[in-house]
């Protein structure tokens, strides 16, 4: 597999509250997302450095969009309602042939108008149903 970058960014879908995947890519300007492990510290007192062993695996996600209130694709369609509701969503991203969809749960919805008049939302989101993160 050669090296890419992020540019030729595919997919990005997230479901919205009735359950439909809905494709979010055009309104995401950014993101960044982590799966990060649990680390125990499994040190005896008998040891002189650190001894660890990897815990549960988990997700993190948060979306950068514009505003965009329009079609059923847009931003505000599928997070407006992230507030109401406890739905997990399915989120699939795919770039360079690889995909990693995982249950997320989005906790928040934040609108920021900046002193430029822009007008942007932060949607951070946490893994769901305890399935590992695996990409594809």
């Amino acid at each position: 597999m050669a090296k890419s970058s992020g540019i030729g960014w595919t997919t990005l879908e997230v479901d919205d509250s009735g359950g439909t995947a809905r494709a979010v890519i055009n309104d995401v300007t950014d993101l960044d997302f982590a799966t990060p492990r649990a680390v125990f510290d499994w040190t005896g007192v008998d040891k002189s450095a650190m001894e660890r062993g990897l815990g549960l695996a988990d997700f993190s996600i948060n979306l950068n969009c514009v505003w965009n209130p329009g079609a059923t694709t847009s931003m505000f369609a599928v997070f407006s309602t992230v507030s109401s509701t406890t739905a997990n969503r399915t989120t699939t991203l795919a770039v360079g042939g690889k995909t990693l969809a995982n249950e997320v749960l989005y906790t928040d919805f934040q609108l920021k108008r900046g002193n430029d008049g822009d007008f942007r939302a932060t949607i951070p989101g946490v893994l769901a149903n305890g399935a590992v993160p695996t990409w594809a």
